[in-house]
């Protein structure tokens, strides 16, 4: 089996999926969703499943979701009635979860267990477009809620095994997260995301994988770091999937903007 690549996945707005009039001009949600469908075809042939690291599940210690049949987590509010209806009713792995816990025990972290958590709308609402049919299997790892960027690395070193055993590890974030910022129509929102935008781009495609980790771990010297990411938990799971690439070389996949402000989608390894 052919190694796959990991990516780093720009999730939108809530359930935008299903109401993209509701975050203005509808365009820039068709371009997403035509890059998630292209991302699905692409890989579809080749993943046995998918691990997931979504922004919106954090726990004290990096935990795996061990889960048969997950439900649906409407972590979302102030929305329509029928988008706390949607279903994505994808399989659990727990053989992969499993191996996931392995992996990580040997690279020395002391990983949880959960099996009751629903897939939440950083994981279910990309992936309703990417994988519609919603039959490949799912394991999910959360963020620590340090957020410790070297530590994500770390999580991702640990995780690289998977990808010559059939796991497409997807990381769930976005390149952009300032609440505050998204719709404004400030021209220097626009500025300062454009500046950090590119120096994410730059770091990503950097042909020496240790200086790219290392330049993600100091994120915060980047222009505009915490007025793009004043909390960086959107920002996180991109530094898992860098981990996982390993010495593999990474690339922009998607770039466009969305809400206001530049955003970018990230693969390693292809």
């Amino acid at each position: 089996m052919s190694r796959l690549p990991t990516l780093s996945l720009p999730h939108g707005g809530g359930p935008w999926n299903v109401m993209k009039n509701a975050f203005g001009d509808p365009a820039p949600f068709e371009e997403l969703a035509a890059w998630l469908v292209a991302v699905g075809k692409r890989y579809r042939g080749r993943a046995k499943a998918l691990l997931v690291i979504s922004a919106h599940w954090e726990e004290r210690q990096p935990t795996v979701h061990f889960g048969k049949a997950p439900g649906m987590l409407y972590d979302y509010g102030g929305f329509p009635d029928f988008t706390y209806q949607l279903k994505w009713p994808a399989p659990g792995a727990p053989e992969v979860a499993a191996r996931v816990e392995e992996l990580l025990k040997g690279a020395g972290f002391t990983p949880g267990r959960e099996e009751d958590r629903g897939y939440d709308h950083g994981t279910f609402v990309p992936l309703m477009v990417a994988y519609p049919e919603a039959d490949l299997p799912v394991a999910q790892l959360s963020l620590v809620s340090s957020l410790d960027p070297a530590t994500h690395v770390a999580l991702g070193k640990a995780l690289t095994p998977l990808r010559d055993e059939g796991v497409l590890i997807l990381a769930s974030g976005m390149s952009y997260h300032n609440m505050n910022g998204f719709m404004t129509g400030d021209p220097q929102v626009a500025k300062t995301a454009r500046g950090f935008d590119a120096w994410l781009n730059q770091t990503i495609a950097l042909s020496d994988s240790e200086e790219r980790n290392r330049r993600l771990i100091a994120w915060e010297l980047a222009p505009g770091a915490r007025e793009c990411h004043p909390r960086s938990e959107h920002l996180i799971p991109l530094f898992v999937a860098a981990g996982a690439a390993g010495a593999d070389l990474g690339r922009t996949d998607h770039s466009q903007d969305l809400m206001g402000v530049p955003i970018s989608g990230h693969i390693f390894g292809e």
